[in-house]
């Protein structure tokens, strides 16, 4: 079973009601979108981190590990916004380097610290959603919504083949490092060529194992799941209404155009 689905099921929100989940996890990522306020993000960022931890009960560790993953790529990608190379020295910093500067402004500095901070509370909402939430309960709440039975299938499959990838590279490699597969970069090289000429031979092969597996169960082109009544809890309503209410607050303040003047200063 993918990590993902073990952490779903493990969940200590694994029961809450999955349209309130759905609500509250995009209402968030769409208000941190059309705000990108650096201080609402950090803001949604750490709720939703109290949130997967305390209350979902993931290890804050591996909570950790998860958010690293997107952190590289964004620190990657927004270094060409706040680091330029320049024959003239800007107004944030200046590093020179022969007759150039590796240099950044206050402008990029603030669009590169939006950009991050925005990503990671975006991040970190679909994280709520995506590791308390089974994909089998997310099809349940489409096809709640009458969205056609070809499209939510088409999604489960995908979902499912996606994993049997991941996990026949991940068998791959463990057999290719137990014969010493890695042991000098030349082998490393030849295994990892080896590696992608047959690992989509053997996903497919798989995947049409899991489509026998389905047509002796007496599959009929139309894949049957298990459907649990949730009924959304006043409660939880109010606090999701009182949350996303705050943050909309938050919208109306402008509070970008305050964070934009203070950093200018």
């Amino acid at each position: 079973m993918p990590v993902i689905d073990k952490i779903c099921y493990v969940s200590r929100l694994r029961y809450m009601n999955t349209g309130e989940k759905f609500a509250f996890s995009f209402l968030t990522l769409i208000g941190c979108l059309v705000s990108r306020s650096v201080v609402m993000a950090l803001f949604v960022l750490a709720v939703m981190s109290a949130i997967n931890v305390g209350k979902s009960g993931i290890a804050p560790g591996r909570y950790m590990k998860l958010m690293l993953i997107p952190l590289g790529f964004l620190l990657a990608g927004t270094a060409a916004v706040m680091v330029n190379v320049s024959g003239e020295p800007l107004d944030a910093f200046a590093i020179p380097v022969g007759g150039l500067y590796l240099t950044g402004s206050k402008e990029g500095l603030f669009r590169g610290v939006q950009m991050v901070s925005t990503a990671l509370a975006g991040v970190s909402c679909l994280y709520f959603l995506s590791l308390s939430t089974p994909m089998t309960d997310m099809l349940t709440l489409f096809e709640s919504w009458r969205l056609p039975s070809v499209l939510t299938e088409l999604m489960l499959l995908t979902y499912r083949f996606l994993f049997i990838l991941l996990e026949t590279a991940a068998w791959m490699t463990v057999s290719q490092r137990s014969r010493l597969g890695d042991r000098d970069k030349k082998t490393w090289l030849r295994c990892r060529g080896m590696l992608a000429t047959s690992l989509f031979l053997l996903a497919i092969r798989r995947a049409g194992a899991i489509y026998d597996a389905m047509e002796s169960r007496c599959y009929d082109g139309t894949i049957h799941m298990l459907r649990e009544s949730r009924p959304p809890k006043a409660g939880e309503i109010l606090k999701i209404a009182g949350f996303e209410a705050l943050l909309l607050g938050m919208i109306l303040a402008d509070v970008t155009k305050w964070e934009w003047m203070l950093w200018m200063r």
